[in-house]
């Protein structure tokens, strides 16, 4: 076991910092293996403060000489370093610090700080990066205006980018050159970046609301340039809908968008200069599918929105991380479905159909929750949207603070409605911009603009779980009155089942409902009395104030016993139990006005069969279906009035993680032979629907490609409809799946193709295999994919994960081929690593081994894919635990690696 004990921060100790810093000079004399960066910054003592030290972070950060006043320091006499902290305890209430250091980017194999990728140099400080580059007050509370000079070799490094304004640029002797950069704005130093390399740009401006014209540039790879035009259209419609939807204007002269293959995340939101894995910027119909082109638009919206939501008003520390993150994903989202929404009704001229386009983003949002963040909520890293505690704020950037905090953003929204909730974001920014801030700052500018009460709201920053709400109804046919009951409860998780944890109390929920009469149409509401404080009519919806532990809500004047449509739009993250029928749920699909709730009911109608199933092929017994889910199929697929991406969403069976979160004890082998023998079930029963489906929509007078919502969605539905005829054992499936493989002119069509044919029937796919290898060799994010569809496909085990591992283009450096392997094995094929033999644990523990040592943040994510062991089978669950003792045992595990084991075996 580790030596050292792991050191818990707790938000309740924060102090503000002894010192503020109002200007920061950067000097970096750029070189891949000894790089000297010298930076000077102001100080001035912070009257807030409690204690008299500076104390300056670093890591692994070699100090060359550090001066105050223009006078040289001395460890041991004038300072001393106690691990990452240097602490200077005699200090002038003013003055200037000058620190020079030496690093080595081509060494720094995490991807935090400087470092090299392909020849050039990129920065990631957040979060607590910029102490690997100078030894500096490395928190978010530490505000300060940038001024950066950069000077490297002309020929190799002919771009040289960093936050902010350029406004000095030459040549230097010996065939280098420089660049001076100025960031007019306040920012702390996770924000700080810096680019040198050889990169094209494409270029494009842009006039703001208020007539001043921007640059907007995004840098890639020369090779790269045509697969860019994407992310600069995305660009720009971020920058417009941000003004017209919150009023928000971009504030520099430019802004700068660059790509690189070597990134631990997705994006990050330097001030004026973001920083991209190439994942989420680069978009060609030959290279990427039509879901990369929508993760592209939203990431490009995500970080362009940081811009005001997390630059202007940042985190006074990173226990607040929800603030900006949940935030910006609830307005990228909002973003993701106003252009959906706008695109479809620009082509259909159809309010209803961009409605079902905004559902259909919605629903893969909530997909997206409950397969990340409920199966988070449920095990031992389980915390609140914003912790109390972490001992690596990297293990934090999490589905909870993300999308759980975007769902949090989101109640208040439809709590306040659309006007009161723009109130109160103009509010906050006028209070706070400038400023690094709390969760709090942020619910009281919300409340005040608004005049809705949100004290039991804050419950949600503070209370961690998945709350489970329980619904009831009874109609009173002489009264003509419908009463529903509702009761919530929340069980204790992660670090609130240690002793001494409070207990948790009532969260206040808003919980949207309708009511659908025997004629299949809603009907209006009307509460009676004063049942719940404040509520909000949307037509025939009505958003419930859900307080208690327990309530009843009336509605009157209701003629007919009707069917609730319960949590409408999936109004606010919980798990909704309610005993509807299987007639009523599949009136519910047929009629309910509200698209998410459709969906909904045919996942409920999928889930007890495949629940069912699961246990019977568990307990050895054969498996039988009904007609059921056939029948509604075929009514799916004939109706011509929904569109084609909602349809895909109908069609769509429950995954199999989201099965196994139902099970008291998770039997991975059992789940994938309930799901398999379903999904052949139905596709064998409508065998003929499914090919005659299939002609319809891929026969026709081809279309030119295009990302829009309508286009998109015809495909998602061909690819689905594919993949059910090939489960159905016809033979003219493979000869179509093998055709559209052939023939695609697009990345989707194809891969669609080659994936259904490698999941479903692997003997056909291996030429198509080795083909698109062959094709796509040099384009890495292509060759992600081939990595990816393996390892997640149905027939795969750990013996194969393994030989793929070998292969020539593998590596465990590349954090997108290192995911698109080993995350794609364990995440999308739940059968193939609980194998029986616990091989695919065994291989987590290898992998873990070698890639602590490389990239100690995304072996700490890798770890995660354990945490749940304890809800395993018993014959695997000792397999499981002893694989976690064998990483716990390793010889120095970094600190974010070590807390997620740690929190694995102990909570």
């Amino acid at each position: 076991m580790r030596t050292d004990t792991p050191v818990t921060i707790y938000r309740k100790d924060y102090t503000p910092p002894a010192f503020l810093v109002d200007t920061v000079d950067m000097g970096f004399d750029l070189d891949a293996r000894k790089t000297l960066v010298a930076t000077q910054f102001t100080v001035r003592r912070n009257p807030a403060a409690r204690t008299t030290a500076l104390v300056l972070h670093g890591r692994e950060c070699p100090l060359v000489w550090i001066e105050v006043n223009g006078k040289r320091l001395k460890e041991g006499r004038d300072f001393k370093i106690e691990g990452e902290d240097l602490t200077i305890a005699e200090m002038p209430d003013t003055a200037t610090v000058r620190v020079v250091t030496k690093l080595a980017p081509a060494k720094n194999s995490s991807l935090m700080g400087l470092y090299e990728s392909r020849g050039n140099f990129f920065t990631q400080c957040e979060a607590e990066g910029f102490r690997r580059i100078t030894w500096f007050p490395d928190r978010p509370d530490v505000m300060a205006k940038y001024t950066v000079m950069l000077r490297a070799d002309r020929k190799a490094h002919p771009v040289l980018l960093s936050n902010g304004n350029l406004i000095e640029s030459g040549k230097l002797p010996g065939g280098r050159h420089y660049a001076k950069w100025e960031d007019p704005f306040p920012k702390p130093s996770y924000l700080f970046a810096l680019v040198a390399g050889k990169l094209a740009v494409l270029e494009d401006s842009i006039k703001t609301a208020s007539g001043k014209k921007k640059l907007l540039q995004v840098y890639v790879e020369k090779q790269d340039l045509k697969r860019a035009q994407w992310a600069m259209d995305s660009l720009k419609a971020s920058i417009r809908w941000d003004e017209q939807r919150f009023g928000l204007e971009l504030d520099l002269e430019r802004f700068m968008i660059v790509a690189v293959s070597d990134f631990n995340m997705g994006a990050m939101e330097n001030k004026g200069l973001n920083i991209f894995n190439t994942s989420a910027v680069l978009a060609h119909k030959d290279t990427q599918t039509d879901d990369d082109f929508a993760r592209v638009e939203a990431v490009v919206g995500h970080e362009y929105f940081h811009n005001w939501t997390g630059n202007r008003v940042t985190c006074r520390d990173w226990f607040q991380l929800t603030l900006k993150e949940g935030l910006t994903v609830f307005r990228d989202q909002e973003f993701s479905a106003d252009m959906a929404a706008q695109a479809v009704l620009a082509a259909k001229g159809d309010a209803r159909a961009a409605a079902s386009a905004r559902a259909v983003l919605r629903i893969g949002n909530v997909m997206d929750l409950r397969a990340s963040q409920f199966v988070e909520d449920a095990g031992p890293m389980a915390h609140p949207i914003r912790p109390d505690s972490f001992q690596d704020i990297a293990n934090f950037y999490t589905a909870t603070v993300y999308e759980k905090g975007s769902e949090v953003i989101r109640m208040q929204h439809t709590l306040l409605g659309e006007e009161k909730f723009l109130k109160g974001m103009d509010l906050y920014f006028a209070r706070h911009d400038g400023q690094a801030v709390t969760c709090d700052d942020f619910t009281a500018a919300m409340q005040d603009a608004s005049g809705v009460d949100l004290t039991q709201f804050r419950r949600w920053y503070s209370q961690a779980g998945t709350p489970v709400v329980e619904a009831g109804g009874e109609y009173d046919a002489a009264a003509h009155t419908y009463t529903l009951t509702l009761k919530q409860h929340c069980a204790k998780v992660g670090v609130e089942t240690l002793p001494g944890a409070p207990e948790k109390l009532p969260f206040h929920i808003p919980f949207a409902v309708g009511l659908i009469g025997p004629d299949g149409h809603d009907m209006p509401l009307q509460l009676s009395g004063s049942t719940t404080a404040d509520t909000h009519t949307h037509a025939t919806t009505l958003v419930l104030d859900f307080r208690e532990a327990e309530q009843r809500f009336t509605f009157v004047n209701v003629p007919h016993a009707p069917l609730p449509s319960l949590l409408r739009g999936f109004s606010a993250p919980v798990t909704l139990s309610w005993d509807a029928s299987d007639e009523q749920l599949a009136f519910q699909v047929a009629h309910d006005s509200d698209a998410f709730n459709r969906a909904e009911a045919m996942q409920r109608l999928g889930m007890r069969r495949l629940l069912k199933l699961t246990q019977r092929a568990a307990a050895g017994q054969p498996l039988e279906a009904d007609a059921v889910l056939p029948e509604l199929f075929a009514k799916i697929l004939a109706d011509d009035s929904l569109d084609a991406a909602f349809k895909t969403e109908l069609l769509m069976l429950p995954p199999e993680v989201m099965i196994g979160e139902q099970m008291d004890e998770l039997d991975a082998t059992a789940i994938r032979a309930a799901r398999v023998f379903l999904i052949k079930h139905i596709a064998s029963a409508l065998k003929k629907d499914l090919a005659r489906t299939y002609r319809q929509l891929a026969g026709g007078k081809a279309r030119a490609y295009s990302p829009d919502p309508v286009s998109a969605g015809r495909r998602a539905l061909t690819n689905m409809v594919l993949a059910y005829w090939l489960d159905s054992g016809d033979a003219d499936a493979v000869k179509a799946a093998l055709a559209q493989y052939k023939q695609a002119d697009n990345m989707t069509a194809r891969l669609g193709a080659l994936a259904a044919l490698v999941n479903i029937v692997p003997d056909a796919a291996e030429k198509p295999l080795a083909d698109f290898y062959k094709r796509y060799e040099d384009n890495a994010l292509v060759i992600d994919k081939w990595f990816r569809l393996q390892a997640s496909a149905r027939s795969t085990r750990s013996r194969d994960v393994l030989k793929l591992a070998r292969h020539k283009a593998f590596t465990l450096k590349n954090p997108n081929r290192m995911r698109a392997l080993v995350f794609g094995f364990a995440m999308s094929n739940p059968a193939g690593f609980h194998a029986a033999d616990g091989s695919g644990y065994a291989f987590w523990a290898d992998t873990i081994e070698k890639l602590d040592r490389i990239n100690p943040e995304i072996a700490a994510r890798m770890a995660r894919l354990m945490d749940r062991w304890r809800k395993l089978a018993p014959a695997l669950r000792v397999q499981a635990e002893a694989a976690l003792k064998r990483v716990a045992q390793l010889k120095g595990l970094s600190k974010p690696t070590a807390e997620v084991i740690g929190k694995s075996l102990s909570i």
